[in-house]
């Protein structure tokens, strides 16, 4: 057989086989293609963008899918979006839209004014969470801010700086996704509504005395602003206090914030209102 003749037939084979597994994988394409529901692309395109995971699922993908066919996610979990995204993707799925509430993250310490000193010296690895594993982190209080800083690596906006180690939130990037809460292993932030009056400065659950012994402006848990606010929107929960900012801000100002005034320790303190919530293009 010549030359020739081999390169013909060689070319007709592997054509053949070409042409054979073209047509294969175009029928696979259309028999097993995944229909897209237009409605999610839609979704998709409204969210911010940011893949943050402040709404609990791994991206603004995961979330849409999950808006649009799981009717118990609600449409107001994109933090970034703010609430004109809320209202959109209400609109697009057809759910009830609450009042959305703008948040903003804030930290309930206070190590450097109250004097907390270190019990040791750490030397470990440079994160929280691996100071938290060493007996609790070197400070002699045992709820202060370790201030390595990851919650400012956790948020995806640049929302949080360390300064005199301890972070700082920046209220014009803020966005309220919860990165940095759900990232902090002393739970010493929170998110709170931008429109709250009054905060708590101490995350300490510690009884008075052990307080005293360690920080000079820690709560001592005396109970005295529970007592003292006709709201009922303080409560001791766990030895730290919590405040219903909701019902805080239902009663009004007319009570002229008698918790702050009522605090011995000042761990209570009037709250400037944050200018409007950030949010993401």
């Amino acid at each position: 057989m010549e030359l020739k003749e081999l390169v013909v037939i060689g070319l007709i084979t592997f054509g053949t086989i070409g042409l054979i597994s073209g047509m294969a994988l175009a029928f696979a394409a259309i028999k097993y293609a995944v229909e897209i529901n237009p409605k999610i692309e839609a979704v998709k395109d409204i969210l911010a963008g940011a893949n943050c995971g402040g709404c609990g699922y791994p991206g603004c993908e995961a979330y849409a899918e999950a808006v649009v066919t799981d009717p118990n996610v609600p449409p107001d979990l994109c933090r970034p979006g703010g609430p004109e995204v809320a209202r959109r993707v209400a609109e697009l799925t057809g759910k009830t839209l609450g009042a959305v509430e703008p948040t903003i993250s804030f930290r309930r310490c206070q190590r450097n004014e109250g004097g907390v000193k270190e019990r040791f010296r750490y030397l470990g690895v440079e994160t929280c969470a691996a100071a938290n594993l060493a007996l609790s982190g070197p400070y002699a209080c045992l709820y202060a801010c370790l201030g390595l800083g990851d919650c400012v690596q956790a948020c995806p906006f640049s929302a949080l700086t360390l300064r005199e180690g301890l972070p700082e939130v920046d209220p014009q990037r803020c966005t309220g996704c919860g990165l940095c809460v759900r990232t902090c292993p002393k739970g010493i932030l929170e998110l709170l509504p931008r429109g709250a009056r009054v905060m708590v400065h101490c995350a300490s659950a510690d009884r008075g005395k052990e307080v005293m012994a360690v920080c000079q402006v820690g709560c001592i848990s005396c109970g005295l602003c529970v007592k003292k606010c006709p709201a009922s929107a303080i409560a001791l929960e766990g030895g730290r206090i919590k405040i219903d900012h909701q019902r805080c801000l239902d009663h009004g100002p007319q009570c002229g914030e008698v918790c702050v005034e009522a605090c011995p320790r000042k761990i209570l303190r009037r709250q400037p209102t944050f200018e409007a919530v950030s949010q993401v293009a």
